[in-house]
This record gives C-alpha cells, sequence and structure tokens, in this order.
C-alpha cells in the first residue's frame, strides 16, 4: 500500500517539506490510538532476534538511522514501525538552522537521496527534555560541532553534547563524517580524532555506569585510513563503528539531480558500505562491533550486511524509498535464515 498508493503522492512534493508533514501525520495517527495497529502490522516480537551488543540488549538488530528524527521528537512513534532502537540527531550545543534551502533532493532512478542539510537542529538541550519523557526506547545519541565552531575547538562541542545527553540516552555515536559541515571530516585524521574520542573515553571513564561510544565514519575513506581507524578505537577502546554515513562519490548515477551538492544515500551506497564492514571487521579480527548502514533496500541487503561483520544494521533512504515493511521484512528475514542463531552477530 506504501509503494502504490502513499509515496507516488508524497514523492510529487519537496521531499523536507514531505518530512515535516509526515512527522505531522505519523504523530496524529498514534494520538488517535493507531500505535496498537502499527505495533500489530510491523513489529516482529521473537527472542531469537535479541542482540546483546556493547553491553545493551536490542530487542531486534534493525535500526533507524541518525538524521530522521534529528531532535528526538518522534522516537516513540517511530518505535512503533518495528525498529529495535532509533538513533537521534546528529545534535550540536548550539540551535542551527543547516545551509540554505533548497538542501534534499530525491534522486528516483537512483533510489537515492542527496542531502547537504547542515547539521540543521534545535539543539541538544531541547532534545534532552524530549528525552526525559522516554519509556522503553532504546537510544542512540548522534553528536557533532556547530558550523561556526573551528575544528581547535570542536572537542569543546562534543564534550558539551556529550555531557547534556548521558543520562538520557544508552549509547553516544561521534560523527564527524558529515560531508555538509565545513572542515567536519578532517576530524577523521588520526591524531584529531583520536585526542577527541580519548577525552570523550576519559570523561566517560569517570562515569558509574559508562555508555558505549562509537564512531561513524564516511564511505570515502582508503584503506591505509580504514586500517588507522583500527588503530584508534584499540588506541581510545571506544565501543565500535558505524559504517557508513553519506558518500561524495558519484560514480555511475543516473537521476538528473546527481550533480547536486551533498552526502549520497541509498541504493548506489550499499557495495561501497558492504566493502567497509567487512575490511574493518576481518583486518580487526572482529575486535569490535559495526553496525551497518548504507542502501539496505532490502531483506537481502541487510543480511549481506549482517554476513559481511555488522551485528546490527540502520536504515534511513531505504525506510523513506520502501516504507515500513522494509524493517518487518529483514527480521522475518532473520528469523528464516537457515540456521539463525543470535550469538552469531553478538559481540
Amino acid at each position: 500500500m506504501y509503494k502504490i498508493l502513499v509515496r507516488p503522492i508524497l514523492f510529487l512534493f519537496d521531499p523536507e517539506k514531505v518530512h515535516h508533514f509526515s512527522f505531522i501525520c505519523i504523530r496524529f495517527l498514534n494520538a488517535i490510538g493507531f500505535s496498537r495497529l502499527f505495533q500489530h502490522l510491523f513489529l516482529v516480537t521473537d527472542s531469537r532476534l535479541e542482540r546483546n551488543v556493547f553491553g545493551l540488549t536490542f530487542k531486534n538488530p534493525v535500526g533507524l538511522a541518525a538524521g530522521f528524527d534529528k531532535d528526538a521528537t518522534l522516537y516513540k512513534e517511530l518505535s512503533n514501525f518495528g525498529f529495535g532502537f532509533i538513533e537521534i540527531g546528529t545534535l550540536t550545543p548550539k540551535p542551527q538552522e543547516g545551509n540554505p534551502k533548497k538542501r534534499l533532493f530525491r534522486l528516483q532512478t537512483d533510489k537515492a537521496i542527496i542531502n547537504r542539510m547542515g547539521f540543521n537542529n534545535l539543539g541538544v538541550d531541547k532534545a534532552v527534555l524530549q528525552l526525559k519523557k522516554n519509556k522503553g526506547v532504546l537510544i542512540g545519541g548522534n553528536i557533532g560541532k556547530n558550523k561556526i565552531t573551528t575544528n581547535e575547538t570542536a572537542t569543546d562541542d562534543y564534550v558539551y553534547c556529550f555531557k547534556a545527553l548521558f543520562d538520557v540516552v544508552d549509547y553516544f555515536v561521534v560523527n564527524v563524517s558529515s560531508p555538509n559541515t565545513p572542515n567536519l571530516r578532517a576530524l577523521q585524521d588520526k591524531e584529531p580524532l583520536t585526542q577527541l574520542l580519548q577525552t570523550l573515553q576519559t570523561l566517560n571513564s569517570k562515569k558509574p555506569n559508562p555508555k558505549p561510544i562509537l564512531l561513524k565514519i564516511a564511505p570515502d575513506l582508503t584503506n591505509e585510513q580504514l586500517l588507522d581507524i583500527i588503530d584508534i578505537i584499540s588506541i581510545t577502546k571506544i565501543a565500535g563503528v558505524i559504517a557508513t554515513n553519506t558518500t561524495i562519490d558519484r560514480k555511475g548515477l543516473q537521476s538528473e539531480k546527481k550533480e547536486e551538492t551533498g552526502g549520497l544515500s541509498g541504493k548506489p551506497l550499499a557495495n561501497r558500505s558492504t566493502e567497509v564492514i567487512r575490511f574493518l571487521s576481518e583486518k580487526s579480527k572482529k575486535a569490535f562491533p559495526i553496525i551497518g548502514v548504507g542502501g539496505i533496500h532490502s531483506a537481502k541487503d541487510a543480511l549481506e550486511k549482517l554476513a559481511a561483520g555488522a551485528s546490527l544494521v540502520q536504515l534511513y533512504t531505504g525506510f523513506i524509498y520502501e516504507g515500513p515493511t522494509l524493517v518487518k521484512e529483514i527480521n522475518k528475514a532473520i528469523l528464516r535464515k537457515s540456521g539463525c542463531n543470535k550469538d552469531v552477530f553478538e559481540k
């Protein structure tokens, strides 16, 4: 029904406006009692889907990636579509409008999206107020720096967000890989990244119950840079990696909007993100968990990520193109998979 009726209508309009309209609709439908219907339609409940990863128990291994619910305003309603966890953000210390509009583009021929949103959000403190209402949804907090913050003082922004969110999220994601904030990706270089992660880990270690810290990396890193990532994780002892963020590569695209500036997500990213997952898993000898994201538009895509070494997967663009049934299809495929044993994917 979504792909036949709902999506064609939504895709007639501006993507960012549709995003906000969809939020209004989802919130309204849940408010008038549709939450149970959504759970009935999309939620797969089976203990074999549970995953214990970096000390947390996930009801199932399919999460919603950061960027969809930036300000943590709809995480409860979105969890009714069957997600095992929701990642909010990217959040910055101060509110910011992001880049000028238009900044979000559908590439329908390629089943992809280009965005140059630029960390638009209401600020981390507003999100904290929303998350204090949370009852039972496993939440990841994706954090970044404000556009006006220089790389020399960027650590201060990450520390601010870490401290603000600590009591209301289950894990953290350090985002230094978005292509839409000037010079942000320079923080992926070995020395500044090690210093940033070590600072957060030092703060984390002083807490009575430290939270897992993950690093979200770009798909455009070279093998040498990926080996640096493995080394950095070994040095800083962070909990794991999210592979991958959006790409700046435009190879093979067919859509007319393929030259728009920004990060590309969706189907064209599938193979590269899987390659990165496999490389990190094999070269590190599975030393840390990986959350696989990028180009998952089918259950087959998700299973490929898990087989490559991911412990969990996340959706974003695939959720927009395929609809909420995709979450259910992935979870059912995991259960159907011959010899399915949850220990295979646990770290």
